[in-house]
């Protein structure tokens, strides 16, 4: 019996070391293929367009400084003529990963290192550097492309044209705009961006053309947008409230569309400021309560005035006669009433003018030679579908006081003239510097730290990239940037105004007060398709 138990314990440190081997060899094949599928699953993530968070984030600290950029490249055989053409291949890369629907695949050929041959994308000589090439243009025009604008757009500091309206892009503009000092032209209409005014668009130096109609961007307007040297300025059809800024009349823009918001309160009287510039203005389909001020006679440059589909009373100021470049006049569907008289329809450049469905009483028989007009829904006598009696009567008999302190409109404060100064005689003490009051307060100074330096061209000196391996693609010239023009909206067809007694408002609307830009709420949830 011990010898059994002897010879079982002898054998028991070979079964031991068998079963020891048996379960390493074991353990090693099983992470050897565990880290084969580890390599194959990274590598096959890398190229996918949907990336995972971690790449993302890694794209993200890259943007921000704080990995080296070069880490967002997937391919590392790539190679770019500059370091510009690899910064905007890492933007619209991560612009195309961001994108959740392409229907039109504008962005098939977003692929490999000629981001100059990228669909939509156009390329021209540096401003600092004209021996290379950068992209300068991105137009994806009605592409009905859904997604979202990425933080890596900052990367394109050299673009001075982004056109990409009628697509699906939705949230706000990315904060790292700020590095877009050449851009000239913003059009992101027809989109479904939203929250409050894009202030980021404050901070650009070189904007000219701004074009943020037809979304949901809502709230006040910032009085730093009429300081701006904007030439066109597009913000209809969105939720825009409130007053309009008294500081509107220091804006130097051409044309100017507001329509389809709901704006109220006073037509500002520093309209009369822009005569030197203003071609251009439609404000139809608000809630403005007020009289036409006298000081829009002023415009001696605008070509088309539309306050339709307001609540604009009293009677025409005479200043109006003196609008001699006026083609478009639009007044219908509001409260005025009064006479009409020769002199305005015989505005040497005057074709269309619509003041139907008002309270007019007498309207001059010249009115009726222009090539557009329309008189309906008026107190006119012998002129067909006009008001009963009844209505007109009720109305009329209520007078109107277009007075500045009836309905609480500031008066017009011409801009100051420029200082000039003289020097004193010697002998004499320097006088005292005058003190003048402006009329509105300067922009605050911006609050963000400025862009990372990592992401900032050389500013002085060219970096000479060698040549690369591949041949230099085929160079394409940007598209001509034609002038910006207006196309009058949709017009609305609401039900006429009921026959109640009309009267001005009994409450009185103060000025607006200064209205700043404030950072924007983080964006909401971009819808799937």
């Amino acid at each position: 019996m011990k010898k059994n138990i002897q010879h079982s314990n002898n054998q028991l440190p070979y079964f031991f070391n068998f079963y020891t081997l048996y379960t390493i060899f074991t353990i090693f094949i099983i992470n050897a293929s565990t880290a084969q599928q580890i390599s194959t699953s990274s590598t096959t993530q890398v190229t996918k367009v949907e990336v995972e968070p971690a790449i993302r984030h890694r794209q993200l600290l890259s943007f921000n400084g704080a990995v080296d950029s070069t880490l967002t490249i997937d391919d590392p055989s790539l190679v770019f003529e500059n370091f510009r053409l690899k910064n905007a291949y890492i933007a619209l890369q991560a612009w195309k990963q961001a994108m959740i629907s392409d229907p039109k695949n504008i962005t098939a050929n977003w692929i490999g290192s000629d981001v100059c041959n990228y669909t939509g994308v156009f390329c021209s000589n540096a401003l600092d550097c004209p021996s290379q090439r950068t992209v300068a243009g991105i137009d994806i025009n009605h592409a009905n492309i859904a997604g979202s604008l990425p933080n890596e757009l900052g990367l394109l500091y050299d673009i001075a044209l982004l056109h990409i309206n009628s697509n699906r892009f939705c949230g706000i503009l990315p904060r790292s705009f700020l590095n877009l000092k050449l851009l000239f032209e913003l059009d992101v209409s027809n989109n479904r961006f939203a929250g409050k005014f894009p202030c980021i668009v404050l901070r650009l130096p070189s904007i000219k053309y701004l074009d943020i109609r037809y979304n949901e961007f809502e709230g006040k307007l910032p009085n730093q947008l009429f300081e701006k040297d904007l030439d066109a300025l597009f913000i209809n059809n969105n939720r825009f409230s409130s007053n309009l800024p008294e500081n509107i009349g220091n804006s130097p823009v051409s044309v100017m569309v507001l329509a389809n918001n709901m704006f109220q309160g006073c037509l500002p009287a520093s309209f009369g400021n822009m005569s030197g510039t203003l071609n251009e203005i439609v404000l139809k389909n608000n809630e403005f309560h007020s009289c036409l001020p006298k000081q829009i006679g002023m415009l001696k440059n605008l070509t088309v005035f539309d306050v339709s589909f307001n609540h604009i009373m009293g009677s025409f100021p005479e200043s109006i006669e003196e609008m001699v470049s006026l083609e478009h006049f639009d007044v219908s569907h509001n409260m005025l009433s009064g006479e009409v008289t020769e002199r305005v329809c015989r505005l040497p450049e005057l074709v269309q003018f619509s003041y139907g469905y008002n309270f007019f009483t007498n309207v001059s028989s010249q009115c009726l030679n222009l090539l557009g007009f329309d008189d309906r829904r008026n107190c006119l006598r012998g002129r067909p579908t006009q008001r009963s009696m009844l209505q007109c009567k009720m109305f009329l008999s209520r007078k109107v006081n277009c007075s500045s302190t009836s309905f609480k409109c500031a008066s017009l404060v011409p801009s100051p003239p420029p200082l000039t100064f003289t020097t004193p005689p010697v002998s004499s003490p320097p006088p005292p510097p005058p003190v003048l009051l402006p009329l509105s307060p300067p922009p605050l100074p911006p609050i963000s730290p400025p862009p990372p330096s990592s992401l900032l061209p050389p500013p002085d000196n060219c970096i000479k990239n060698p040549p690369p391996n591949s041949p230099t693609p085929h160079k394409k010239s940007p598209p001509s940037t034609p002038p910006p023009s207006w196309s009058p909206p949709v017009r609305p067809n609401p039900s006429p105004p009921p026959p109640p007694i009309y009267s001005p408002p009994p409450y009185l609307s103060p000025p607006p007060p200064l209205t700043l830009c404030e950072e924007p709420p983080p964006p909401p949830p971009c819808e799937q398709p």
